[in-house]
């Protein structure tokens, strides 16, 4: 019998209206959780500056609204300049798809949203208003796929996860970072659906805290039981035999199965594979990047302006220096299993994940623009 797959907690983005009068809604994840703010965006460069500012983040959904920046700067262009020819059409959309395609480096759904979107305005025929609507049409089949690719995500991951009750994740991969259940957390939704009571230790995620900020907002909203932890304990707890799994999202999976994903990743799956703990990443299938061969080879997000954090908060001198490195990398060979919409995958490895690289859309098409 199928698990039951609840309504997501939260949506962080919507599209509103058509293309020549919609609007990108997003909501400020930089507010959460004491206020839920929510800003229409109609200009692509206050979208690449939400993204920039993490006002919206996540892998899956920085590929959606990607997607839909590409729309409303297909709209400006035709709306400043209604006669344009196609080919003129083309060569300032290319323009603005790239400073799309290098708001951030790292995760790989962004840039691959924008090679779709550049794939499709060349090779769809017809007017500069046509492609407006092939652009919009696109991103929404996006934005329905991924919706649907969480659901079989957390059927799929709880399914594998059952009889488990005792989880830690690290950083938010929920339904904040997708516009469906999320990826990580889409599991333990269901496994909650399904009366399976799961408790789930929240890793803050220094320094930005998103598991304290996010991750332990959008569980509350959904109804499962949690406590957050600073992301030195899970070692702790794992020895003492009170956590029975670590799952997490991921920002990109190499060819060979490496993961990347927020600062912090590599060290739990450390403990977790000293502890004989499964480490498990759960992410929809556009999150695999068949054309990076492995981790070392991925541009990792440097933050510079992190050492106003802890001076902020008067922890620190003010000739502060910090290294800050946004993301890391776990090797495939500490991976216990990956989830994606087609499933689970035991072990991940380049040969075993031959079958899903193939079936990464537009995985023929190579490496895309600002990767």
């Amino acid at each position: 019998m199928t698990l039951p797959v609840p309504q997501p907690p939260v949506t962080p983005i919507e599209w509103t209206g058509t293309w020549r009068d919609g609007a990108l809604r997003i909501l400020d994840q930089t507010r959460l959780p004491r206020h839920e703010m929510v800003v229409d965006h109609n200009e692509p460069e206050t979208v690449i500056e939400d993204i920039q500012r993490l006002a919206v983040r996540g892998a899956p959904v920085l590929g959606i609204v990607g997607a839909y920046a590409l729309v409303l700067a297909a709209r400006r262009i035709l709306a400043k300049d209604p006669a344009i020819t196609r080919p003129e059409f083309l060569t300032r959309f290319e323009v603005d798809a790239t400073k799309v395609a290098d708001a951030r480096p790292t995760a790989v759904n962004l840039p691959a949203a924008v090679a779709r979107g550049l794939d499709l305005v060349h090779n769809t025929p017809g007017s500069p208003e046509q492609l407006c609507d092939a652009l919009l049409s696109s991103a929404r089949a996006l934005d329905a796929y991924e919706r649907d690719a969480c659901a079989k995500i957390g059927v799929a991951g709880a399914e594998w996860l059952r009889g488990r009750k005792r989880f830690v994740t690290h950083c938010n991969a929920g339904a904040l970072v997708t516009t469906g259940l999320g990826t990580a957390l889409a599991p333990l939704y269901v496994l909650q659906e399904a009366g399976e009571a799961p408790h789930v230790w929240v890793d803050e995620t220094r320094p930005l805290l998103q598991g304290l900020r996010l991750t332990a907002y959008e569980l509350g909203k959904g109804g499962v039981d949690h406590a957050v932890i600073s992301d030195g304990v899970a070692a702790g707890l794992m020895r003492r035999g009170m956590i029975d799994a670590a799952i997490t999202g991921a920002d990109r999976v190499c060819a060979n199965g490496d993961v990347v994903n927020k600062i912090g990743t590599y060290p739990l799956a450390l403990a977790a594979q000293s502890h004989g703990i499964p480490f498990v990443v759960a992410i929809p299938l556009s999150t695999l990047d068949p054309n990076t061969p492995e981790g070392d080879a991925v541009p990792i997000e440097q933050r510079p302006d992190d050492a106003d954090i802890y001076l902020t908060e008067g922890t620190a001198a003010h000739d502060l220096s910090v290294h800050a490195p946004a993301f890391d990398v776990t090797p495939a060979s500490m991976v216990s299993a990956l989830v994606s919409e087609l499933g689970v995958l035991e072990a991940p490895n380049a040969e075993n994940l031959g079958p899903w690289r193939a079936r990464v859309p537009g995985a023929q098409s190579g490496s895309a623009p600002g990767r």
